[in-house]
């Protein structure tokens, strides 16, 4: 989807957001909408629902916001008292109707939908072992992976019977299937049965698990998604864990042994919504926390201090506390323009940031101001909005940013740019300031970022940091790193020799 939101495209994007819900007696699909609505910051290019009442499956989907996918027609017939649901920013597969989820199948045990967010490292090696098998692909997505390797007899994976539910036939194929896959993986699983959710042994990607107040259960990406249809928040599921939701309520597996953890600590950073629950942790405080952090470390000699909209806002009321500067707001931000489908001329285009924000000049006129973002990705906003500020009427605009620079690219479940468009793999801090004509830039340290997230936490934890450090938590191809390669054309020549 092509639209206006220009900031937010110079930042990383989440791969998808996913919903699961076993509710007998209610509108499940409904309650899936809602649940996707409230997880609508996790992808933005295409939604989609499956429903199953026991015998038959539903769906619907299509390209473009929860809100234009779906309406009361197309609601109605997705029919049933089990849902999963997505919603997509495309990774791994380009941004096609085809690569759309849930997928949903038919096998000798009845319908399979599958909801995937992450990135699969050796999606191409078992892409090509089930082509080898003759199992058709119609799509780049590694998710169509995950759900063909499920689709599969049984025996090909070796699986083991099911912890507590021996006869379980799904948590045979998907603890065997778990035992081959590498990379980030949180799922939804709709079968005739039950709803299933599974998360990585790493944790890398979030899942939870909700309860709705008349007994049924919900799982989802983010907390934010239970409370919006108002169930209550029970817990995260574990990395490496598989839960199934049925009419005897939750029961959980040990899927795969977690060694170690590592949630991505950019949720904390940037993707996750403020008022989701992580780690026992709003994200919300966190953030103000790394503003507090950047202020101890990166102070700057100010008036006002001003967070870009709306992402940075906790940073910057976290620096303004910890700082003694007043915060303010400097720019207003035009909540509605990514929603258009109407692209720019060219003139327009390039004044995009000031389609997006306006200079609130009464507020920065003859002021020093310390402009706070979470990150910067490849640069291309910065300059634009300091020179915003500047024009608003400031003498100074010093930006802090409340992590660290972005020097590395990431291949679990991130949009990430390749090396070559990352400003901070290319620019030392002195150049990225050049660059964006800040009078002064600092970021924050990546040990100070660490303790900002980690000191609220009481309990066994790790996070993934590898777009900072480069110190990724498993082994990545080498054919990942090329920036020159045409990845998605690369699968269809491996689909298609």
């Amino acid at each position: 989807m092509d639209n206006l939101d220009f900031h937010e495209n110079d930042k990383f994007h989440d791969e998808c957001g996913v919903f699961g819900v076993y509710a007998p007696g209610r509108e499940v699909a409904r309650l899936t909408f809602f649940g996707l609505y409230a997880l609508q910051h996790r992808g933005q290019e295409s939604a989609g629902i499956a429903t199953c009442d026991g015998r038959s499956a539903y769906s619907h989907k299509g390209m473009g916001l929860v809100s234009q996918v779906f309406n009361e027609e197309n609601l109605r017939p997705l029919t049933g008292h089990m849902a999963i649901g997505q919603n997509r920013y495309s990774t791994t597969g380009g941004s096609h109707l085809r690569n759309v989820q849930p997928y949903l199948i038919e096998t000798i045990y009845g319908p399979l939908g599958v909801a995937h967010n992450g990135n699969l490292t050796n999606a191409l090696h078992l892409r090509h072992q089930l082509l080898k098998r003759g199992v058709g692909l119609s799509s780049t997505s590694d998710s169509e992976v995950i759900t063909q390797m499920l689709a599969a007899p049984a025996e090909v994976w070796n699986p083991t019977n099911g912890n507590g539910k021996e006869n379980d036939r799904w948590v045979a194929r998907l603890r065997a299937m778990m035992g081959v896959l590498e990379g980030a993986y949180s799922l939804t699983l709709l079968t005739r049965e039950a709803v299933y959710a599974v998360r990585d042994p790493l944790g890398l990607r979030p899942l939870c698990l909700g309860q709705l107040g008349d007994g049924g259960y919900v799982v989802a990406s983010e907390s934010c998604a239970l409370h919006t249809i108002g169930a209550d928040y029970l817990r995260e599921i574990m990395p490496g864990e598989i839960l199934r939701l049925d009419h005897e309520g939750i029961t959980s597996f040990t899927g795969v042994k977690s060694q170690q953890r590592g949630l991505c600590i950019f949720e904390y950073v940037y993707f996750a919504r403020p008022d989701s629950v992580f780690e026992g942790q709003v994200i919300h405080e966190v953030r103000q926390r790394l503003g507090r952090m950047l202020a101890r470390e990166a102070p700057a000699d100010a008036d006002v201090v001003v967070g870009v909209p709306d992402s940075a806002t906790p940073a910057a009321i976290g620096f303004s506390l910890e700082s003694g500067l007043a915060f303010t707001e400097g720019l207003t931000k035009n909540r509605y323009i990514g929603r258009t489908f109407i692209q720019p001329d060219d003139q327009l285009r390039k004044e995009g940031v000031r389609i997006k924000y306006n200079p609130l000049e009464s507020n920065l006129k003859g002021k020093r101001v310390v402009l706070i973002d979470d990150s910067i990705v490849r640069g291309n906003t910065a300059g634009p909005l300091v020179q915003l500020i500047r024009d608003g009427g400031a003498k100074e605009v010093h930006v802090r940013v409340s992590s660290p620079p972005v020097r590395h690219p990431c291949f679990m479940g991130i949009d990430m740019a390749t090396r070559k468009d990352l400003i901070a793999h290319k620019l030392d801090i002195e150049g990225i300031r050049q660059r964006i004509g800040a009078d002064s830039l600092a970021y924050l340290s990546h040990e100070g970022m660490v303790e900002a997230v980690t000191s609220g936490i009481r309990q066994q934890t790790g996070h993934c940091t590898a777009c900072f450090s480069g110190d990724y938590p498993i082994a990545i191809p080498e054919w990942l790193f090329d920036d020159e390669r045409d990845r998605e054309k690369l699968i269809f020549e491996d689909m298609w020799g």
